[in-house]
């Protein structure tokens, strides 16, 4: 997945190193010279420019991602590059970061933003689950336990779709939490039969976490 991050303070680089960590290439464009510490985030693509412009943006190639996040500290810069990416790119998802809380009713779709947040992680987060089906997306760890919460979107190809939870092959330290489907939050029976699209949500272990994502997405080991 191609993703673009328009600022590249401490939130953008923290979200640039999520996204390259779990195998997304990562764009960072920043308008300030002495904020372009791309050694900080080396393996990104960095370029000096100012993504409220739409010269800058085309020379960024924004219209080949698949997702824009505007991170900068500004909530107006964010807006306006939300809209830009949206209205004259076409870029498929949009996340914007909302600074200041007062703000966050402006953070909708008439301006181009698809998903408003504010936390490097989370933001992260649902840049991977906005548009990737049947892949495995760490949401948050809980490092005492050494657990994680991860969720995968039940694709429609998977073995998996029309059958029973009792029939998810779970490895060891692994538990299926919760069914997110349609607004409603649904906890996991035996019986319960599962549909495609239904985000799956399970605590688990780090090394299991191929294990989960082979088996709901039907790939072998």
């Amino acid at each position: 997945m191609r993703v673009a991050i328009a600022g590249a303070g401490n939130v953008g680089r923290s979200i640039a190193a999520e996204l390259i960590e779990h195998g997304h290439s990562v764009m960072l464009i920043e308008r300030s010279s002495e904020a372009l510490k791309s050694k900080l985030v080396p393996k990104a693509d960095w370029l000096l420019a100012d993504a409220c412009e739409l010269s800058s943006l085309e020379e960024a190639g924004i219209a080949g991602c698949d997702v824009m996040v505007a991170a900068t500290g500004d909530d107006k810069v964010n807006l306006v590059v939300s809209l830009l990416a949206k209205t004259e790119f076409a870029v498929s998802r949009t996340v914007a970061r909302v600074n200041r809380a007062e703000n966050e009713w402006l953070f909708t779709e008439q301006w181009g933003v698809d998903v408003p947040v504010s936390k490097p992680r989370l933001m992260a987060a649902f840049v991977e689950e906005a548009v990737t089906v049947g892949e495995l997306v760490r949401l948050m760890t809980f490092r005492r336990g050494q657990a994680n919460l991860v969720e995968i979107t039940l694709a429609a190809d998977s073995p998996l779709a029309g059958r029973p939870v009792r029939d998810v092959p779970l490895p060891p330290d692994t538990a299926m939490v919760a069914i997110l489907r349609g607004g409603r939050v649904i906890v996991p029976s035996g019986d319960e039969p599962l549909e495609a699209g239904d985000e799956l949500m399970f605590l688990a272990t780090s090394e299991h976490e191929d294990a989960i994502e082979n088996a709901v997405s039907g790939r072998t080991a």
